[in-house]
């Protein structure tokens, strides 16, 4: 379809072609574009009933995974025993070699590149705020890339991390490979003086630097004047941490970005901030601006944009319209003109309420999509109280907390009561989470009925009471880790068994996703809000930030952790570590002495600048489970026209099914789907099945069972004619009615992969 024109692109045009025709998985979440989408068409409708496991390969490390595997040609390439890159063979799941111990690898998946002529191949990844490249065929770093192997991904910016030179900047997310650059969002913080989140592509050859493009806006720069004058010396995030897509035939990338910092309150950036919570068009080769859409304004909510955008081909108004859809954590789809940016159906400016807070100015108006529906409920009451799971003493609580907090619709500003933030900073769309078919205007999106309780105050999150620094707060975080926790993921936090790992936990998965775990439960896992509140979970989370018991953990990990459980590889080990020089650069990180600043606090802001006097941090609550059925749900959008075909709850929440009620959709269900030309949608339903959806009526046609939670997104690949789905499902699942009732360990789960019976 678009073989010909791909073909003068340069060095990337084979990889580019292929990947764009639908019918290979190069790249994280299918190709370019994001869109999950296969044009494979062995597996219908009529035989999908036919479909089963055809090999797997049981990580048996203990560690839940969000990795979105690769295939080329015959070789696949997953994270496992214990964050080591395994080449597999595609086709029978046989270790065709190990780089082992890539401990701080960026989770969610790697980039590939290869040259016109496929002499050289490459595996892109990021680790320990690093860029790093392993040879796609050997397994071995590639050291001629950037100086040693390395390209520090902290140079260039403005300010690091809080953390001094060893902060994070890396995003979970891989970023994406256009020709021969490898374009890249950041994780940065999200605390007082957190860097901003520049945009940045990288030589995929060299590792140069070949363009950065400022989020928080420069003097002279457009958008400067949406911010405070000199905004840019200690404002930051407004970040692309979630993922990006890219228009291979016009060159245009499209970055969705997140919220500035701090995250709740603003009075130290007014203005509506450009760039944060965008739509961000670039010029790939170049990083020039095409045009943005901006989608929360002077964000209070956290509200960052983090799913793909989905590229797909419309008929509007008589013409054939090129489109981009972007779906919110407000519970929005918004739908543009990938070329020009312009709304394909209005977006209007409405009156939002105003902010209680001190010195807060929040935007008199929000943008409202007025044709296309919402995907997520933007409304929570004391009537929307979960009838279920919950005790009757906990609904009363629960009851009487909503009835009382602010509520005044999705941009109700957090202030010193409590307020209700609804689809909130953890619902509607998320990474991983979006699909499309490219040619026919359809986008799926798998939002998350998910409100948060917000609570500002004046005193720091992880500070306690009586002005107690860090060192006091670690110990009491301590203490509640060995009172709560420590009994399933041990002293050192290693996990094992069904308990995953918490070693870097904070890093790995984000503080809100903890707060959220904690707070909601997950799988085996109780829920703790009744025991934990606000002030000692801020504790137990900058306890699990930076544990007393790091050390020991190490020294865990490097006896043999969590691998005692795995079988010996008959694969050739080709690597540790990554490129040498990184391994001593992390070993030299984990010795480094922490900066005072932690958490949500951040240093002092520069002399000379005009800043409020004080400022206010957030304790919120996100609560999946207080909120009655369905928790997540699948929709499935007609954009020909602007409305929903079909909206159907995604799994089952393991703790309502023992309870007697199904159909509930799966309680903060993150995982990806795959649409395919011949009218499936496969999903996993946070539930230990894999289903497989009708793509006209949301019907399920087909249920798999699967040894693990699935987490990431699956791939869908061909080798020989034979046409396979593989699902990574590596997270352990609950253990049915009792809180807290789990089985035996389960060994096999690992990546399971499906196909037609053999002909």
């Amino acid at each position: 379809m678009r073989f010909t024109t791909l073909l003068c692109l340069g060095a990337l045009a084979t990889t580019v072609a292929t990947a764009q025709n639908y019918r290979a998985w190069l790249d994280n979440g299918g190709g370019p574009d994001n869109s999950h989408f296969s044009a494979l068409t062995q597996i219908t409708k009529a035989n999908v009933a036919q479909l089963q496991k055809v090999w797997s390969y049981p990580t048996r490390d203990g560690v839940a995974y969000v990795w979105n595997p690769l295939v080329v040609d015959n070789v696949m390439y997953v994270l496992a025993r214990n964050n080591s890159l395994v080449a597999l063979d595609a086709t029978t799941g046989k270790e065709l070699w190990i780089h082992e111990d890539l401990q701080g690898i960026a989770p969610r998946g790697i980039n590939y590149w290869e040259s016109k002529d496929r002499k050289d191949r490459r595996l892109i990844f990021q680790i320990n705020s690093y860029l790093q490249e392993i040879d796609a065929r050997t397994g071995k770093s590639i050291l001629t890339f950037g100086t040693e192997g390395l390209v520090n991904l902290r140079d260039g910016l403005r300010r690091f991390p809080t953390g001094g030179p060893f902060g994070r900047v890396q995003s979970n997310n891989p970023g994406k490979v256009f020709e021969d650059l490898v374009i890249l969002g950041s994780s940065p913080g999200e605390g007082f003086m957190s860097p901003p989140g520049d945009l940045r592509a990288f030589n995929v050859i060299t590792g140069k630097l070949e363009w950065q493009f400022h989020t928080v806006p420069h003097p002279g720069e457009f958008g400067y004047d949406t911010w405070p004058k000199d905004a840019w010396l200690y404002s930051g995030g407004t970040n692309t941490w979630g993922e990006l897509t890219v228009d291979a035939k016009r060159g245009i990338a499209y970055f969705p970005t997140g919220s500035p910092t701090y995250d709740f309150y603003g009075a130290d950036r007014v203005g509506i901030n450009l760039f944060s919570d965008c739509l961000l068009a670039l010029d790939a080769r170049t990083g020039k601006r095409l045009w943005h859409f901006q989608m929360v304004h002077h964000d209070l909510w956290d509200f960052d944009n983090t799913s793909a955008p989905q590229l797909t081909t419309v008929k509007h108004n008589g013409k054939t319209v090129d489109a981009v859809a972007l779906a919110g954590k407000t519970g929005f789809l918004y739908v543009f003109d990938r070329v020009s940016g312009d709304p394909l159906w209005p977006i209007e400016e409405r009156p939002v309420p105003k902010s209680e807070m001190p010195g807060e100015k929040a935007s008199p108006t929000q943008p409202f999509p007025t044709v296309v529906p919402p995907f997520s409920s933007q409304k929570f009451t004391a009537d929307d109280i979960n009838p279920y799971i919950l005790t009757p003493e906990e609904r009363a609580k629960w009851k009487d907390v909503v009835a009382s907090a602010r509520n005044e619709g999705l941009f109700t500003p957090p202030g010193l009561r409590d307020s209700i933030s609804m689809p909130g900073n953890q619902g509607g769309s998320n990474w991983g989470t979006t699909a499309a078919n490219p040619m026919n205007g359809t986008v799926y999106v798998l939002g998350l009925n998910e409100p948060a309780i917000l609570k500002l105050s004046a005193e720091a999150p992880g500070r306690g009471g009586g002005g107690r620094g860090l060192p006091g707060v670690a110990t009491l975080g301590k203490e509640l880790y060995e009172k709560h926790c420590q009994q399933c993921h041990r002293a050192d936090l290693s996990g094992g068994g069904n308990y995953p790992s918490l070693v870097d936990i904070t890093a790995r998965i984000g503080a809100d996703t903890v707060r959220t775990i904690v707070n909601g439960g997950k799988g085996p896992m109780p829920s703790f809000s009744s025991e934990i509140n606000d002030t000692a979970l801020a504790n137990l989370v900058a306890y699990l930030g930076s544990p007393g018991a790091t050390a020991s953990a190490a020294a865990g990990r490097a006896a043999g952790g969590n691998q005692a459980a795995m079988p010996a590889s008959t694969a050739p080990i080709v690597g540790s570590g990554g490129a040498p020089a990184g391994k001593a650069i992390a070993a030299a990180a984990a010795l480094a002495p922490k900066t005072p600043y932690g958490g949500m606090t951040g240093p002092p802001y520069p002399e000379g600048v005009e800043v409020p006097a004080n400022r206010y941090y957030t304790g919120y609550n996100v609560m999946g489970n207080i909120i009655k059925p369905p928790y997540t749900t699948l929709t499935a959008y007609d954009l020909n026209t602007g409305k929903i075909k079909w909206q159907v709850p995604v799994g089952d929440d393991m703790r309502a099914l023992a309870e007697g009620h199904a159909n509930t959709g799966a309680i903060g269900l993150r995982a990806g789907l795959v649409p395919t030309a011949t009218g499936l949608i496969f999903l996993c339903g946070g539930d230990q099945k894999l289903r497989a959806y009708d793509e006209e009526t949301g019907k399920v046609l087909w249920t798999g069972e699967l040894p693990g939670q699935a987490r990431g997104i699956p791939a869908m690949y061909e080798v020989g004619g034979r046409q396979y789905l593989v699902v990574n499902a590596t997270s352990a699942a609950g253990g049915g009615a009792g809180r807290g009732a789990t089985g035996p360990a389960n060994l096999n789960m690992g990546y399971v992969v499906y196909a037609l019976p053999a002909k």
